[in-house]
């Protein structure tokens, strides 16, 4: 029987070696690929709730966990940016991070009355941002 300090070194090493890169966010980026609002247009007045519409072209949308070469998922940043460091690991997801792993293309937003800024991230299968990142623009709409 294997002592349990070599043991764990054993599975540290086959999970470490085990890894694809996809997981470490070297999904390659297709070339020419890049995603960008539809609607709302950088500097609108909005009413909220308001509806986002995403574009995307050079790929294909395909729901979160559907590894399928090409293809990504939506996720908007509000209020957001990512470090360096985030575009190497799955997106969070919470308020500031929304999630459109279903394969989405639009939705209803709802903010405070203000000033908000507005990014599109594409995600691979794993909610992790392509190598080199598809992300829009920064927008800012005004919430009346």
């Amino acid at each position: 029987m294997m002592p349990y300090s070599a043991l764990r070194r054993s599975l540290l090493l086959a999970v470490m070696i085990g890894v694809p890169a996809i997981a470490l966010g070297e999904t390659a980026a297709p070339p020419n690929a890049s995603v960008y609002f539809i609607s709302p247009k950088n500097g609108d007045a909005v009413t909220s709730p308001f509806k986002v519409q995403f574009g995307l072209t050079g790929m294909g949308v395909a729901p979160a966990g559907v590894e399928k070469p090409n293809t990504g998922h939506h996720h908007l940043l509000i209020d957001a940016t990512l470090s360096p460091e985030e575009l190497k690991q799955p997106i969070a997801s919470d308020a500031k991070h929304v999630h459109f792993g279903g394969g989405q293309t639009e939705a209803m937003v709802t903010l405070p009355p203000g000033q908000h800024t507005l990014q599109l991230v594409l995600g691979d299968w794993t909610h992790i941002p392509f190598n080199p990142p598809i992300m829009s623009p920064v927008i800012t709409v005004t919430v009346k």
